[in-house]
């Protein structure tokens, strides 16, 4: 019997839930299913270029587990876009930070703040006051 998935951390869920072929109804692809917890770790490790040991510190998992969630990641969405299939963003055994996501509407800036800090003034890269949440 393996054991219970361990809970891991995910720092800001997807702005968008769901991507698909152009010019294609929804109704005639089929549907890959990426976890929350794969998204997180294509994230890191492609966007942020993150080692994955350090990745794997953020996700709370190890490095072995946060490869092995990776691989399953680049996995699907190669499926996704060699076949022409929809790739939905759901589920996994996730847990989100406490943390509100702002964006600088002057300089595109984005950045987080703990909970219960109150409403930046400010936005911390160019001094600006246009700022907004995002998250």
């Amino acid at each position: 019997m393996p054991r219970p998935t361990k809970c891991r951390r995910v720092q800001y869920p997807p702005d968008y839930l769901t991507f698909k072929p152009a010019g294609v109804p929804a109704r005639q692809l089929h549907e890959i299913e990426l976890t929350l917890d794969e998204f997180e770790a294509i994230r890191l490790a492609d966007l942020e270029e993150l080692y994955h040991e350090e990745a794997a510190r953020k996700m709370n998992v190890s490095r072995q587990t946060f490869g092995n969630i990776l691989s399953s990641a680049h996995k699907k969405i190669a499926d996704m876009l060699v076949h022409g299939k929809a790739l939905s963003l759901q589920g996994g055994n996730i847990s989100l930070k406490n943390e509100r996501l702002f964006l600088c509407k002057d300089c595109n800036n984005r950045w987080s703040e703990p909970l219960g800090t109150g409403r930046p003034r400010h936005c911390q890269s160019c001094r600006g006051e246009n700022i907004s949440r995002i998250k």
